[in-house]
């Protein structure tokens, strides 16, 4: 990171640190105190399958605030509640939900919310 007159910068070519897990890992820059994590999900990737055993959680308990760069990802919430996120949307996803890759594109993902304890081992 950067730091001029106040103003700061970070670049995802040099992440402050990387969580791997299965199929996927995730990115993390600090910037001005707060966390942005960038996922990139490989197809086969799925919540329950790759990052329970780390969470620990029967459900996926980070409240996600993110940009779709790229790929389809499905989720589930608790209620059962089923949407897809696609390239160029932003989605709002709280605590309690299941998700995984659709199709054979890889995802990638922009996190303001979910990514500080996401995977952490």
């Amino acid at each position: 990171m950067s730091t001029m007159s106040g103003a700061q910068h970070a670049d995802f070519a040099t992440p402050d640190e990387t969580r791997s897990f299965g199929h996927g890992h995730l990115d993390i820059i600090r910037v001005d105190g707060g966390m942005i994590g960038r996922f990139q999900l490989e197809p086969g990737w799925r919540w329950s399958n790759d990052v329970k055993p780390i969470a620990g959680t029967d459900l996926c308990q980070n409240d996600h605030f993110a940009y779709q760069v790229s790929g389809t990802l499905r989720v589930r919430m608790a209620d059962g509640t089923e949407f897809e996120v696609g390239p160029g949307e932003v989605a709002h996803t709280p605590p309690g939900h299941d998700a995984w890759v659709v199709g054979d594109e890889p995802v990638t993902m922009i996190d303001w919310g979910g990514a500080t304890h996401y995977a952490e081992r």
